[in-house]
């Protein structure tokens, strides 16, 4: 037999104790009500003993990941069947592949996303506003999260109260839609939180801000998405300082209020009016 020394470190820990590698990956593990880790079995066969960590937060409570994670049960627009079976094996090691090759199909405006103008807007979609132009200064720096009062739309009035300080060019708006947990939830929901028209003219008008991050599938109410959309997005070609990013979805359950550095990215997907983007906060 070769060395302990020389072997393999997965292959050490298959030597372990099942009680200890147990331990190991409880600790190495930051469960969640919403995204359970999977549970280790008393018989503890070699395959119970790969149990990946999932952690929300990282590096001592520095970092926090905002973006949910894509599930069948993630709800979808105007949907009571969610997002569904979005992944398959194209390719896989069981039926003799090399390696295996996961595919996806499902809407860009799906979980934790970026809009991109021509996704309200067809004449910048025809000459070509998708995710790829959008700046990545702005979905990248100082950022503002508050709470929204909980029985409140973002109204003017709330937007007024929040006293967000001028030169705050990036917010993150926490409101019932996170304490009712609306994106853990299969079935869409009309009744989300969300700025209403007046509220996205003021914010528009007597704010720098530039980055709207919102925690469900759309910034403004259901019953005037698409018309508060142009409101947000219209400045795009007029005046390209003028643009305003939406980031809809967050996840912000758990995160203190207060001021981080956010770091959002959609994916390059040339033509795309939306993108998934993995979004996380730094102290």
């Amino acid at each position: 037999m070769k060395n302990r020394a020389s072997l393999p470190r997965h292959f050490l820990l298959l030597l372990l104790p099942c009680a200890v590698v147990f331990t190991f990956a409880a600790a190495t593990s930051s469960p969640n009500l919403a995204y359970p880790n999977p549970t280790v079995p008393d018989d503890c066969s070699v395959s119970d003993v790969l149990v990946p960590a999932r952690r929300e937060v990282y590096d001592n409570g520095r970092i926090f990941d905002v973006s949910h994670r894509y599930v069948p049960d993630t709800p979808s627009w105007d949907s009571r069947d969610g997002l569904g079976e979005f992944l398959w094996l194209g390719a896989s090691m069981k039926n003799g592949s090399q390696a295996n090759v996961s595919m996806m199909k499902f809407s860009v405006h799906t979980g934790t996303h970026v809009d991109a103008p021509g996704h309200v807007f067809d004449h910048y979609y025809d000459a070509d506003f998708d995710v790829d132009t959008l700046d990545l200064e702005v979905l990248n720096g100082p950022a503002l999260l508050v709470d929204v009062p909980r029985d409140k739309n973002i109204t003017a009035e709330v937007m007024k109260g929040l006293n967000v300080p001028k030169g705050v060019r990036r917010v993150l708006f926490r409101t019932l839609n996170t304490d009712r947990q609306l994106m853990l939830k299969k079935e869409f929901d009309t009744s989300y939180v969300g700025l209403t028209m007046d509220g996205a003219k003021w914010l528009v008008e007597n704010t720098d801000i530039k980055l709207i991050g919102v925690d469900y599938l759309a910034v403004a109410v259901y019953e005037e998405a698409i018309p508060i959309h142009h409101v947000l997005l219209r400045g795009r070609i007029a005046d390209m300082l003028q643009e305003i990013i939406l980031v809809e979805g967050l996840k912000l359950d758990g995160v203190p209020a207060g001021l981080y550095s956010v770091h959002c990215l959609p994916l390059r997907l040339m033509g795309s009016d939306g993108s998934p983007a993995r979004c996380i906060l730094i102290k």
